[in-house]
C-alpha cells in the first residue's frame, strides 16, 4: 500500500477509509441488492480514477478504503457513491421504496479517515523541527518573536 501514484504532474499517496450507513440503520444491504451496491460503488469510484483497496458491504453499513487523486474532493467522491447507489437501487428494486417512503436510501453523514505510513505525531514533530518559534500549532520561517516595527523614512 505504500505505493506512489503518479499523475501528469504530480505524485501521490492519498488512502481514506470510509464508512456510510443505510437510514435508520435498516438492515437491508443482502443479496442482490448487497452485490449491486458493490457494483455501483465500483463504477463511481473508476470513473473518477479512484482505486478501492478494499470494500465491505455489511447489512447496514458500506465500508472502503480508497486511494484518491488530488483532483478528486471527499465530498464529491462520496456524493456520487451514495447518490448514485440509492437512485439505481430505488429503480431496480422497488420493495425498498416502501420501506424508505422518503426516498433517502442512506443516512445523511458519513466517516472518513486518513490513512498512511506516517502517523500525525511524525509529521508534528517534523513540522516543528523546521524553525525554533513560539507559536506552538502554526509557525512562520524567518518570524522572531518580537513584534514587527515598521520600517523606519
Amino acid at each position: 500500500m505504500s505505493e506512489y501514484r503518479h499523475g501528469s504532474h504530480t505524485v501521490f499517496s492519498i488512502h481514506l477509509h470510509i464508512v456510510w450507513i443505510t437510514k435508520y440503520r435498516y438492515k437491508v444491504l443482502k443479496g442482490r441488492i448487497a452485490e449491486r451496491v458493490r457494483d455501483i460503488v465500483r463504477e463511481e469510484c473508476q470513473k473518477v480514477g479512484v482505486e478501492i483497496w478494499r470494500g465491505h458491504v455489511s447489512t447496514n453499513h458500506v465500508h472502503v478504503l480508497v486511494s484518491i487523486p488530488p483532483q478528486v474532493t471527499i465530498s464529491r467522491l462520496i456524493q456520487k457513491m451514495k447518490g448514485k447507489s440509492s437512485y439505481r437501487l430505488f429503480a431496480e428494486f422497488s420493495h425498498l421504496r416502501k420501506r424508505y417512503w422518503g426516498g433517502h436510501l442512506w443516512a445523511r453523514g458519513y466517516f472518513c479517515r486518513s490513512s498512511g505510513n506516517v502517523t500525525d505525531e511524525v509529521i508534528k514533530a517534523y513540522i516543528e523541527d523546521q524553525s525554533p518559534d513560539h507559536d506552538e500549532v502554526f509557525r512562520v520561517e524567518g518570524e522572531d518573536s518580537s513584534p514587527e516595527e515598521p520600517p523606519s523614512t
